[in-house]
């Protein structure tokens, strides 16, 4: 076996036990949760928002942040560090925030393989779409402000404390202006690449990436101040990685492995990397029939089949596979220079990371 098959088995290994151990950790935190939650004896609603948002959150998948979160620790100490999982569950929190005010947003009916939050509600509202909508805004603001409460309830040092909440709020600020020029983005009729990059790095690389390094560092006693160019320049480019395999996938993968349908970006008009990336390479009237799909709500499935037809034949999926590639060895390369500084081990996980997840998606 190859030391780069040896490192990412090792990888892989590590992954799982976060993943393994945080299933635990956030299970036990909504047990608790849902016990001492404070709220009027009288409501009913409460506990079923608090529900939704323990059932979207458990539903989580290769909880990759939390194993940043804690590998950027160990690039400091190999000892137990006192407030990682508390952070941990921060970070998921902030994530399901996240993605219920997704669901929103896109009208998405489902999400992890089950009914988005927004449509649970609208399930069970069906004749009060206000209301529906009032208790999913609500829900997603629920799991932001637990969010920031674990952070402060933990029994990390009080500076600690402090500091990583800090580290929250600013990432959840760059996560809403990440949306709300991700929204913009899509009046653009095909984004340069500059755009497409700097969206990425607000709505998903700065709350996904740049925010466990720094509240891994922070816990670990590490200021991460002084390294804050090189820790943006890694976020940035998993960032946008990570963004590319998302924008291929909901085009190229597999609809039972996503957990929903294929083509969810083509219905809802997202001028993502992949359609960019096709509405540049497209003829005249293949450009104005994918134009014509695009949020269109409706749009069938053989018309996305056409569209993925139309890509496959213009390149556009190895296009993508190669700029995948591309990123995540930019991002391992930035990771090893890291190396003079923080311990081997850890080092070595973030340089096999961007790539054995672009591998992954894209064998």
């Amino acid at each position: 076996m190859t030391d780069t098959a040896v490192l990412t088995r090792q990888v892989r290994a590590r992954l799982v036990g976060y993943e393994d151990r945080f299933g635990a950790l956030f299970d036990e935190y909504f047990r608790s949760l849902t016990a001492t939650l404070d709220a009027p004896a009288f409501s009913r609603f409460t506990p079923e928002c608090l529900a939704l948002v323990r059932d979207l959150s458990l539903r989580g998948g290769k909880r990759t942040r939390v194993a940043l979160l804690f590998e950027a620790a160990r690039l400091v100490t190999s000892d137990p560090v006192e407030g990682l999982d508390a952070a941990a569950l921060s970070i998921e929190l902030l994530q399901t925030h996240g993605l219920i005010h997704d669901d929103i947003i896109d009208d998405s009916p489902t999400r992890r393989g089950g009914p988005s939050t927004y449509y649970a509600y609208r399930e069970r509202f069906p004749d009060q779409p206000k209301t529906a909508l009032g208790l999913a805004v609500l829900a997603g603001d629920l799991a932001f402000g637990l969010c920031l409460q674990v952070l402060l309830d933990s029994k990390a040092p009080l500076p600690v404390r402090q500091a990583m909440v800090e580290a929250q709020l600013k990432a959840a600020t760059d996560t809403f202006v990440g949306q709300i020029t991700d929204i913009e983005r899509d009046f653009t009729p095909v984004p340069t690449q500059d755009v497409l990059h700097d969206v990425a790095e607000y709505k998903s690389a700065r709350y996904s990436a740049l925010a466990p390094l720094r509240l891994g560092l922070i816990a670990a006693g590490e200021d991460p101040a002084p390294f804050e160019k090189e820790l943006r320049r890694y976020a940035r480019l998993v960032g946008i990685s990570g963004q590319m395999c998302d924008d291929y996938q909901d085009l190229f993968g597999d609809a039972r492995a996503m957990g929903k349908p294929t083509g969810g970006d083509i219905r809802e008009g997202r001028r993502n990397y992949t359609v960019s990336t096709l509405l540049a390479a497209a003829s005249g009237p293949e450009r104005a029939m994918v134009e014509a799909a695009l949020g269109d709500g409706a749009c069938s499935p053989e018309t996305i089949d056409t569209i993925r037809e139309i890509a496959l034949r213009r390149g556009v999926q190895k296009k993508i596979r190669e700029d995948v590639q591309h990123y995540a060895q930019l991002a391992a390369a930035e990771a090893a220079t890291w190396r003079p500084r923080w311990r081997e081990e850890a080092v070595t996980f973030f340089e096999r990371l961007p790539v054995w997840s672009a591998e992954r998606i894209m064998p």
